[in-house]
């Protein structure tokens, strides 16, 4: 069988500072994207990057799954909604929350101002929109 694997390259240092923030489009107009430079680092296997908000959600996200082996999202500052199939959570500042790939999910809300760490396997991770779960 070939190897249809993404070639990656060697693990490097990389250095993202706060004074000279590298801003990336995302997959939500209304929030904006700070990418950490581990995708570069880490040759795809990974990414992270500090999502924020600025004037709350305008909308929901609707209900979605993540291409990806799982995303780890922690809340650096304010607070978001989020609705799984199961449970309705609320993250605050300091809480975090791992999702499985492929797991429906949306989120519902945000406080006006918000940070939040997000780090996914692989760095290239698809978004497709899904029914809400019955």
């Amino acid at each position: 069988m070939p190897d249809t694997a993404m070639p990656q390259t060697a693990p490097q240092v990389v250095v993202s500072t706060a004074a000279d923030p590298v801003m990336v489009k995302g997959r939500r107009d209304f929030f904006t994207y700070r990418d950490l430079g581990v995708t570069a680092g880490s040759g795809g296997a990974m990414r992270a990057q500090i999502t924020a908000g600025r004037d709350g959600m305008t909308r929901p996200t609707g209900w979605h799954v993540h291409l990806c082996q799982g995303q780890l999202v922690y809340l650096l500052s304010g607070w978001i909604d989020l609705e799984f199939a199961d449970r309705k959570v609320r993250l605050t500042a300091g809480d975090s929350v791992f999702i499985p790939g492929n797991t429906p999910h949306n989120e519902t809300g945000a406080s006006e101002n918000f940070e939040l760490l997000e780090i996914s396997v692989p760095a290239d991770m698809g978004t497709r929109g899904c029914a809400a779960p019955g």
